[in-house]
């Protein structure tokens, strides 16, 4: 028999996916009570965030008159969390992403990124850890009292499990290689999913190639002499030095013109005054 609470929390669910133009999908394993408490009070006036069972989420969709809105739970989250929001999707994302923060991997870790030990000192002793870096195929000595890794090394790549004595040496490195933060694994808007891949932009790569692209196409337009707002200016200074090249080769005595044909003529006159003294 259905609980009330469950019938409560479907037709919430309803209600907040009918109401709100932008719902996200969130995925929370491993998200610590503490950090997630810290962000959704960050996200007040921006979003609101809820978490219930996956198939009372299935349930209430069926009933939500928003195309593909169902698809958002083919995301596989571990433990989904739907998330409410007016904001652009872009702006949502990259909100969560700079209110991630760093922490300690531990046993079953999945690398967000290739961990990498950097070349250099440590802070590390010289002692038994130089056998635990050794054997994880760490390239490492000792130097001035103190491990010294001779190479960037990928002990972790990409998307791989890390293990306890990875995780170990890691921490005795001080590294940070988890990020925590609410894991934004997809967002509907405009009948449209927006998924992580597509919400996740390098701004700095985005201005370069839309720099590029305005350059290129500001150099198409002057030289095919298609004139608009921009390339006006360009096709003008082009025209007006075309048109003085055809002026002082047919030697048109006109305004803009006579000037350089004086200037030329007298150079030549010098020319050949020099040449005359020289005979």
């Amino acid at each position: 028999m259905t609980s009330e609470k469950k019938i409560k929390q479907v037709e919430e669910i309803k209600q907040l996916a009918e109401k709100y133009p932008v719902i996200g999908i969130v995925d929370l394993f491993k998200m610590p009570s503490k950090q997630l408490q810290a962000i959704k009070k960050e996200l007040r006036g921006k979003a609101i965030v809820k978490m219930y069972k996956k198939r009372l989420i299935e349930k209430a969709f069926q009933n939500v008159n928003k195309k593909d809105i169902k698809k958002l739970l083919e995301l596989n989250a571990k433990e989904p969390c739907l998330i409410f929001s007016e904001e652009n999707p872009f702006r949502l994302y990259k909100f969560l992403e700079k209110n991630k923060s760093p922490t300690y991997a531990k046993e079953g870790d999945i690398a967000q990124h290739d961990i990498i030990i950097p070349e250099g000192p440590t802070t590390l002793m010289a002692g038994p850890a130089i056998g635990e870096l050794q054997r994880l195929k760490i390239p490492a000595m000792v130097q001035d009292g103190k491990i010294y890794v001779r190479k960037d090394t990928v002990v972790v790549k990409k998307d791989e499990i890390i293990n306890d004595q990875v995780a170990n040496v890691l921490k005795k490195l001080d590294i940070q290689p988890v990020e925590i933060g609410i894991n934004l694994l997809g967002v509907w808007e405009q009948d449209t999913i927006f998924t992580k891949d597509i919400l996740h932009i390098d701004e700095q790569e985005f201005m370069n190639k839309l720099i590029t692209a305005s350059s290129s196409a500001l150099n198409l337009s002057v030289s095919i002499s298609y004139p608009n707002k921009d390339s006006i200016t360009f096709l003008l200074q082009k025209a007006f030095r075309n048109a003085k090249t055809v002026g002082l080769e047919a030697k048109i005595l006109d305004k803009g013109i006579i000037e350089d044909l004086i200037s030329k003529a007298n150079a030549q006159a010098c020319l050949l005054k020099s040449k005359i003294k020289e005979v």
